[in-house]
C-alpha cells in the first residue's frame, strides 16, 4: 500500500513538473510523457517529426522504460541516429489499469534516474 502512495506522489510531481516545463502548466497526459522520453532517447531535439515518426518514437521510449524490468535490450543506433532494441522478454498480458501502473512506475522510476525528480 505505501509503495502505491509513493508512486501516486512521484507521479503527481513528474507531471506537474513536465507540464509546467512543456504544456504551460496544461496537465500532461501519459502518452504524452512517453512521447517526451522518446524524444529525449533519440536526441534530436528541434526538429518536426512525422506522424510515423511520433509512433516510433513512442516506441523507443516504451522500449526505453521496459528495458530495466527485462524486456528489451538496446541493440544499436542506425545511420539515422535512431535507437533499435530487441524483444528480451514478451510482456506479460496486462489489463489496461496495469498497464498504466506500469509505465507510470518505468516513467517515474527514468525520470528519477535522469534525476529530474527525486
Amino acid at each position: 500500500m505505501a509503495r502505491d502512495t509513493l508512486l501516486k506522489e512521484r507521479w503527481q510531481v513528474l507531471v506537474e513538473k513536465l507540464s509546467a516545463q512543456f504544456a504551460d502548466g496544461d496537465k500532461l497526459d501519459l502518452d504524452t510523457i512517453i512521447y517526451l522520453v522518446g524524444v529525449q532517447e533519440l536526441g534530436q531535439l528541434n526538429r518536426i517529426f512525422k506522424k510515423d515518426e511520433k509512433l516510433y518514437l513512442m516506441h523507443i521510449a516504451i522500449c526505453r522504460l521496459l528495458e530495466p524490468y527485462g524486456y528489451y535490450e538496446f541493440e544499436f543506433f542506425d545511420d539515422d541516429g535512431w535507437p533499435h532494441y530487441k524483444v528480451k522478454e514478451q510482456l506479460p498480458p496486462l489489463k489496461a489499469g496495469e498497464q498504466s501502473v506500469l509505465m507510470k512506475e518505468a516513467l517515474v522510476n527514468y525520470f528519477m534516474e535522469k534525476e529530474y525528480i527525486l
